[in-house]
């Protein structure tokens, strides 16, 4: 059975960082493409960064990119999210996600089988 456990949301301040973890039982996370996600009250679901299985590279979202920053750990088949300078725009709950069958990089949620439980991220005074 395979899960993708989240942890590290909470509640900052503007300006702050926060770093997320998506560990992983059931799968190598190894050579996976992994998807950040968030969805905010009222939103839909929207991809904010992505890196792919075959090489390693990132791609990040316009509303995050030099602020965020993905990771990986396969020693402890983990995947991390920096966030830095966040703003209360980035306030939402945040998912990880892969498909073993997933090479390329996409924002497309449909095309993610395993989904983490969320978290939430708070960024307000």
């Amino acid at each position: 059975q395979v899960q993708l456990v989240e942890s590290g949301g909470g509640l900052v301040q503007p300006g702050g960082s926060l770093r997320l973890s998506c560990a992983a039982s059931g799968l190598i996370l190894d050579y996976k493409t992994i998807g950040w996600f968030r969805q905010a009250p009222g939103k839909e679901r929207e991809g904010v960064v992505c890196i792919e299985g075959r090489d390693g590279r990132p791609y990040y979202a316009d509303s995050v990119k030099g602020r965020f920053t993905i990771s990986r750990d396969n020693a402890k088949n983990t995947v991390y999210l920096q966030m830095n300078s966040l703003k209360p725009e980035d306030t939402a709950v945040y998912y990880c996600a892969t498909d073993p069958s997933l090479r390329l990089c996409t924002y497309y949620s449909s095309y993610y089988l395993y989904w983490s439980q969320g978290t939430q991220v708070t960024v307000s005074s």
